[in-house]
């Protein structure tokens, strides 16, 4: 599939109401989940799979293993700050992809701690196998912080922002 087709159904999905389409070709393979909450906002995930796939697939847990066992050590050394942040609205990203605070290198970025921000306004752009994203904010505030470097690979609902809404 090209850039236009993929583009191109992503908007089809997210016309058609449909909340969750899975489409896999040879070593393409697309999930588009779109936002269940009535918003406009889509988000589609795209990931390109390798033909051997057995060979990544256990490696993953394996290195995810002994993170586990720390976990649960971060949160009481962490609960004092966890406290601080429940005033504020965290938004997390819809996608994986490589984060960017700007629209382009040469502008300025969309938003710096201390803006305000209203519903709907750009916070950042996420990118996703060349397609740019950009994420709105889904509240009206003040940017608390920015939890995530420029150019550095997000996860799916990894933090990006905390927002206080007062």
């Amino acid at each position: 599939m090209n850039l236009k087709e993929i583009q191109n159904l992503i908007k089809f999905v997210a016309k058609s109401g449909a909340s969750e389409v899975k489409l896999e070709m040879d070593d393409v393979k697309i999930t588009i989940r779109t936002g269940t909450e009535g918003s406009s906002s889509e988000t589609a995930f795209i990931q390109q799979v390798p033909v051997a796939p057995t060979a990544a697939v256990p490696q993953q847990p394996v290195q995810q293993q002994p993170q586990e066992p720390s976990a649960p050590a971060q949160p009481g050394e962490g609960a004092p700050a966890e406290n601080d942040n429940d005033k504020y609205i965290t938004i997390k990203s819809p996608i994986i992809g490589t984060f960017y605070r700007k629209p382009s290198p040469d502008k300025p970025s969309f938003v710096e701690v201390g803006s305000t921000v209203k519903q709907g306004d750009v916070l950042c752009v996420i990118e996703a196998m060349k397609l740019f994203n950009e994420i709105e904010s889904e509240v009206s505030g003040k940017i608390v912080k920015v939890l995530v470097d420029d150019s550095s690979p997000v996860e799916f609902d990894q933090p990006l922002f905390l927002v206080d809404p007062s």
